[in-house]
C-alpha cells in the first residue's frame, strides 16, 4: 500500500491544473478498485461556485452545479457535519430525506450514482470539502472494497484537500488578476529571493520555463521589472489578511 501512496503523493506534488488533480485521483481510485469518484470543495461565500473533480457522468455533473444542489444534497449535508466516513444508498441509514432531497438520490440513479462511500473534509482553516467513492448499483463487492480501504481513504481524501487548496485556491488572483498555478508559484518562490534557476530547481523545470511563467505574469499584472512583480504579490497577499 505505500508505494500507492508514494506516487500519488507525487502526482500530487506535480500537479498544476484540475486535469492533473483529476488525474492523480484517478488513478489511484482505480488501484483500490473504486471507479466513480467525486471531490466537491464548497466556498466560503455561498455565490462562488465549488470546486468539483469528478469522473461522474458529465451531464449530471453540469446539472448539479447548475441547480446548486450541493445545498440541498442529504450526503453534502450530512458530510458538512463532519465526522467519520460514511456509506450511503438511495437515502441515509436511519434518515427520511425531504421531497427535494429524495430528487438527488433519485436524479443520481438515473446517472449511475446509486450507493457510495464519503469522507467528509474540514481543515484547520474551516473549509469543507467531500470526497466520495459510488457505484452504479448496491453491489456487496462494492461495499466489501470501501471496508476494506475504510482507514486509508481519509488520508487520500485529506492529502488531495490539502494540494487542491493550494495550488487551485483563489488565492492566485494578484491584484484582481487571475495568474495560473504555475505563474503564481514561480512568482511565490522570487518573492522569498529564489532565482529563476533556483526557482525552477524547486518545481522541477528548466530556467527558462520558470522565466517564461514570470514574463506571464508581469505582462498580465501589467509591471515592467520581477521587483514591482514581487510587490503586487505582497501587496495581494496583505489586502487578502
Amino acid at each position: 500500500m505505500q508505494p500507492v501512496f508514494e506516487r500519488f503523493l507525487e502526482r500530487l506534488w506535480d500537479s498544476v491544473d484540475e486535469v492533473d488533480f483529476h488525474s492523480a485521483l484517478g488513478d489511484v481510485a482505480s488501484q483500490f478498485d473504486l471507479l466513480a469518484f467525486a471531490y466537491l470543495s464548497l466556498p466560503p461565500r455561498s455565490k462562488d461556485k465549488p470546486t468539483l473533480i469528478s469522473n461522474y457522468p458529465a451531464p449530471w455533473t453540469a446539472r448539479y452545479l447548475e441547480h446548486r444542489y450541493q445545498s440541498v444534497d442529504p450526503v453534502i449535508v450530512r458530510a458538512r457535519c463532519g465526522g467519520y466516513p460514511f456509506r450511503w444508498g438511495s437515502a441515509l441509514p436511519g434518515v427520511e430525506p425531504s421531497e427535494a432531497e429524495q430528487r438527488v438520490f433519485d436524479e443520481a440513479a438515473q446517472f449511475g450514482i446509486c450507493c457510495g462511500l464519503t469522507i467528509p473534509i474540514m481543515d484547520h482553516r474551516g473549509n469543507f470539502a467531500a470526497m466520495t467513492f459510488a457505484a452504479d448499483k448496491r453491489d456487496p463487492v462494492f461495499f466489501r472494497v470501501a471496508e476494506r480501504y475504510e482507514d486509508d481513504l481519509p488520508y487520500v481524501a485529506t492529502c488531495f484537500h490539502m494540494f487542491v487548496r493550494r495550488k487551485l485556491s483563489a488565492a492566485r488572483i494578484v491584484d484582481g488578476v487571475p495568474l495560473t498555478a504555475r505563474e503564481y508559484e514561480c512568482a511565490q518562490w522570487v518573492a522569498r529571493g529564489k532565482s529563476a534557476w533556483e526557482t525552477g530547481f524547486i518545481l522541477g523545470i528548466t530556467q527558462r520555463t520558470a522565466e517564461f511563467h514570470l514574463d506571464n505574469a508581469r505582462r498580465k499584472l501589467g509591471v515592467k521589472t520581477r521587483s514591482q512583480l514581487v510587490a503586487l504579490l505582497i501587496d495581494s497577499k496583505s489586502s487578502h489578511r
